[in-house]
This record gives structure tokens, sequence and C-alpha cells, in this order.
């Protein structure tokens, strides 16, 4: 089961509504369904809640020592209460999937996302779930730090909130631990909208000749 679910964002106002920001955004909507109240613990430098769930206590956590030194705040939260990596689920912004898009996994490379590669150096694995939620590729390398920490186009937040919104139905699933379940749940997709009917067309009716002058 999952016992830890982790959105990796930046603290500060200014980071708040920006690409980077995913993994908070789908923390504050889980703590909102959960009824739970985020508040600050010092210990592990971050905004925390501990909530019970149908019979499990699981804890929501909101890093706020940057992206880069998340770990910092996971791992002596995991420790103390005994989590093992493979009961966390970290959430996060992905490069490579489309906004509206989101996939969940177990385990992998850190791909080169600094939260994931802090959060690997502190545990010492990778075996931890993640959901990846898609924001999509500024298509320049070069571009991407400018990219992640700025705001997305309307259209794509909210793309990314009904990806939030999809994921959130899963949320049972992971804290019952039926993996699979949630796998289904998350990789869903909305059905194809059916094609308007097409009414059967009347012929015209016909029109009557016109009827000619009388001639002087």
């Amino acid at each position: 089961m999952i016992r830890l679910f982790v959105g990796l964002g930046n603290p500060g106002p200014e980071y708040e509504a920006t690409r980077h920001n995913a993994g908070f955004w789908f923390i504050d909507a889980l703590a909102q369904k959960l009824n739970a109240r985020l508040v600050t613990e010092r210990t592990y430098q971050g905004l925390a809640a501990r909530v019970t769930h149908a019979g499990s206590v699981v804890w929501l956590l909101e890093p706020m020592t940057y992206m880069n030194r998340s770990g910092a705040s996971v791992a002596p939260l995991a420790r103390f209460f005994k989590i093992e990596p493979s009961e966390i689920l970290v959430v996060h912004d992905e490069l490579d999937l489309l906004p509206g898009q989101s996939k969940l996994k177990f385990g992998g490379s850190a791909a080169g996302h600094n939260g994931l590669k802090d959060i690997h150096g502190l545990l010492g694995t990778l075996d931890f779930w993640r959901l990846r939620l898609g924001i999509g590729h500024p298509g320049v390398k070069s571009e991407v730090a400018n990219y992640v920490l700025k705001k997305p186009a309307p259209h794509d937040r909210e793309a990314i909130e009904v990806a939030i919104d999809r994921s959130l139905k899963a949320s049972d699933a992971f804290i019952e631990g039926a993996m699979d379940r949630a796998l289904a749940l998350v990789h869903a997709q909305p059905p194809r909208p059916k094609p308007p009917r097409r009414e059967p067309s009347t012929p015209a009716e016909p029109t009557a000749p016109a009827e000619e002058e009388e001639k002087p």
C-alpha cells in the first residue's frame, strides 16, 4: 500500500502556478479530497498531513526544500515512520508527456529530474512509485530549465487539472495497495465522443410553375 504521498515542487508564491509545481497541485487536491490540512513540519522541512483513511494511516508531504533537495524532506519522514520506499508515491511533472496525460510506474531511472535524483540519493534506491503528470516539452533541451519555471497556458493548465482529477480516482486503490487497479484508473482515457447523428434529409417540395401573365 502507499503510506506516503509526496508532491514535488518549489516553495513560494512566485513558483506556485509554474509547471514544476504540478506535484504540489496533486497533493493539494488529495488533501482536499481526504479532508486533510497540510501544516508546517520543521523536522521534515515541508508541509505535511497525517490522515487516517479507511483504517489506514497515510502521510501527505510537500517538501519546502526546493526541488533539487527534495530528498532532505522525504527521507527523514520515511525513516522515522518506517515507511519502505515501495510504500512511497512521488508525484512530479513530466516533460515527456503532453498536458492531460499521466503515467504511473514503479522504479526506473530519474531521467534527469532533479527532485527524483535527490530522493534517490537520500533513500539509496529508485524502487518507489512515481505518478508522472505531463507538462509537455519546449522542443529544445536548452530551454527546459526556463520552461518548467513558467506558468502553463490556460488550456494546458486545464488539461493538467483533468489528469490530476483522473488520477485522484485511484487514491483509494493506492491506499489499499491495489496497484493494478490504480494503474487502470490512472491510465484510463476518456471515451471518444460519438460523431453527431445525421438527420435524414427530406426531399424538397416541388415548386409550382409560375403562372404566365395574360397578354393584352
